[in-house]
């Protein structure tokens, strides 16, 4: 590292995040290295077009808080992603601002059916490069309220 860069902040490989434009806050989220991707439980409901631009309507269900939040994103694109299992599935993309402790940045979101998960949301390496350092040892770094709760230390 050199000398003018200051240190990045450390996240553990758990972390509550928010998703200020689709209006989802406190979004439990699973810090993953070895994905490329970020990649966010949603059901997509719809295409459609506003303004020349296409957006995608898609709902992200909170099943054990029995929630259901509907959202819209601009769609950037339908990729390939393949999931932990090997297998290629046609995904969309959208491209929203994702705040994780005090970092917020514009970051890539795969939609991906994650029911059977136990995180909603997946971090990608992509959205953590040069922005966090992951220290696996420890949950909740950029979630002081998680720490607090859970009697976890820094």
């Amino acid at each position: 590292m050199s000398a003018n860069r200051k240190p990045l902040p450390p996240i553990g490989w758990r972390e509550l995040v928010h998703l200020p434009e689709l209006g989802l806050h406190s979004v439990p989220a699973k810090i993953d290295t070895g994905a490329r991707t970020s990649s966010l439980h949603g059901t997509v409901l719809a295409e459609f077009e506003r303004d020349g631009e296409k957006y995608v309507r898609f709902a992200v269900d909170f099943e054990r808080q029995h929630v259901r939040q509907v959202c819209e994103a601009v769609h950037v694109d339908i990729r390939g992603i393949t999931s932990s299992n090997g297998e290629t599935q046609r995904r969309y993309v959208i491209k929203t601002p994702l705040k994780i402790g005090d970092v917020e940045f514009r970051a890539e979101l795969s939609l991906a059916d994650r029911r059977d998960m136990r995180f909603p949301m997946l971090i990608g390496r992509s959205s953590l490069r040069r922005r966090f350092v992951v220290d696996s040892g420890y949950s909740w770094l950029q979630t002081p309220e998680m720490k607090v709760k859970k009697g976890h230390k820094p």
